[in-house]
């Protein structure tokens, strides 16, 4: 195939500023947009360099780049031409969908992040860094970093009540991290399935049976997980979230505490507890950790992203000895380990009580949204009923029997608010609820949120 040389200038010039990394980047750009297609000969370094008014050597460096990736050919006797030995994607992408824009987003999970201590986080990170030595700066353990290590077993004992010690936490890129190590950890010991609460977030459900896991739904009551109904299945795992559960709100009452030990050491079975918001309790101190009931049998998992904010990707588990080994092996054939310059910064802030004084702020902050919210529901909607504990950063509605949430749902998303369901966390029909999260918004924009849901 031949071309006229003479174009080259149109079609290249544009973009060339004389640098030989623009006249290689136009020419990359032209091959995989189709200006230049397959078996294109081009011409020759003297003739283009003269066309585009470069230096010679800079257009002999391009096509030996562009050679050398595999966009052109050189042959001797026969010139450079565009290679017939792929295709090339184009640079022309769809636009992906875009994010919808919320007028009040009132989905559960996310803490306030316009209080996310930046000034505090800044400072952290820079005497963490400071504080590392050379050999630090390498790659990291596999179950973290040994300070932050320290500084969690230390902050659990005392927040949380756990019974732990350093060399039991492992830290990883989030909760969601840790959940996936586990499955994989526990599918490879021989369990084929896990139970779950009902309801529950489908994400972990998702993610569960993403790893081979088959997920027994077990039902939640006032009380918390039903155990009875739990020991009637074949599992020998079970997720949970005892402090606050995840959406009704309710805790883990002490015998059922003590009846899911029991369970587990019956079976041989782990309990595996996601801490995922305990600290916001606003009544009362929080219950204490299961996994203090039973070191051996439970596992404590618990994140950032509740208490700072999910971009951070920081969680950790509290492991029994016999699952230490395998998990930490797991995480080092996963990544390596978790970045250190993060962890060194998180050591920093609990190290300092910057961790103590935010949740301070927060739990202030937060008390007030939920009462915002609690008294706007009570004028504007008094046959709707809230259920579970003042904690977390979420509130449960019960809707009067009959309504469909679901539709509602849509109603609410038609006029920008973002109210999610209750459907959408259950498998087995329930009574029909919104998951309200009011962590993010204030006061003011809460009661406005809610004088919408009409």
């Amino acid at each position: 195939m031949t071309a006229d040389w003479s174009t080259y200038r149109e079609l290249l010039l544009p973009a060339v500023s004389g640098r030989r990394r623009a006249v290689e980047t136009e020419l990359r750009r032209a091959v995989r947009d189709g200006r230049l297609t397959t078996g294109t000969r081009l011409p020759s370094s003297r003739d283009l360099a003269e066309q585009l008014g470069v230096a010679r050597g800079t257009v002999t460096a391009a096509y030996a780049q562009l050679v050398g990736e595999g966009y052109l050919t050189a042959k001797r006797g026969s010139g450079t031409t565009v290679t017939a030995a792929g295709t090339w994607p184009s640079d022309s992408r769809p636009e992906p969908d875009p994010t919808p824009h919320w007028r009040y987003d009132l989905r559960p999970g996310l803490p306030a992040l316009n209080a996310f201590p930046r000034a505090e986080w800044v400072a952290a990170y820079r005497a963490g860094l400071a504080g590392l030595s050379d050999e630090e700066l390498g790659y990291p353990h596999a179950a973290g970093f040994p300070p932050l290590r320290a500084e969690l077993a230390d902050y659990l004992g005392r927040v949380r009540a756990a019974v732990t010690e350093p060399e039991a936490v492992v830290v990883t890129n989030g909760s969601a991290e840790g959940l996936s190590l586990l499955c994989r950890v526990l599918r490879a010991q021989g369990h084929r399935s896990i139970a779950v609460e009902e309801p529950s977030h489908f994400g972990a459900a998702e993610m569960l049976a993403s790893h081979g896991l088959r997920v027994v739904g077990v039902p939640v009551d006032d009380h918390g997980i039903r155990v009875d109904a739990l020991s009637t299945t074949d599992c020998r795992v079970v997720l949970v979230t005892a402090a606050h559960q995840f959406p009704l709100g309710v805790v883990l009452h002490p015998e059922r505490r003590h009846a899911l030990i029991a369970w587990a050491r019956a079976c041989d079975g782990i309990v595996i507890e996601d801490d995922y918001d305990a600290e916001h309790r606003y009544d009362r101190p929080a219950v204490g950790a299961v996994q203090a009931l039973d070191p051996s049998r439970v596992v404590h998992q618990g994140s950032t992203s509740k208490v700072l904010a999910p971009a951070l990707r920081l969680g950790w588990l509290v492991l029994p000895e016999s699952l230490r080994e395998p998990v930490v092996e797991r995480k080092r054939h996963d990544d390596l380990g978790t970045e250190t310059l993060r962890q060194a910064a998180f050591a920093q802030l609990l190290r300092g009580g910057g961790y103590d004084r935010h949740l301070r702020r927060t739990r202030a902050l937060y008390r007030k949204r939920r009462d915002a919210l609690i008294d706007a529901l009570a004028r504007e909607q008094p046959s709707w009923e809230p259920i579970g504990v003042a904690a977390g950063l979420h509130v449960v509605v019960r809707l009067p029997p009959g309504t469909d949430d679901l539709a509602l749902q849509r109603k609410y998303a038609a006029r920008g608010v973002n109210a999610v369901a209750l459907a959408h966390y259950v498998r087995t029909p329930l009574w029909p609820g919104l998951v309200l999260g009011y962590a993010s918004l204030s006061p003011d924009r809460l009661r406005e949120a809610v004088r919408e849901l009409r």
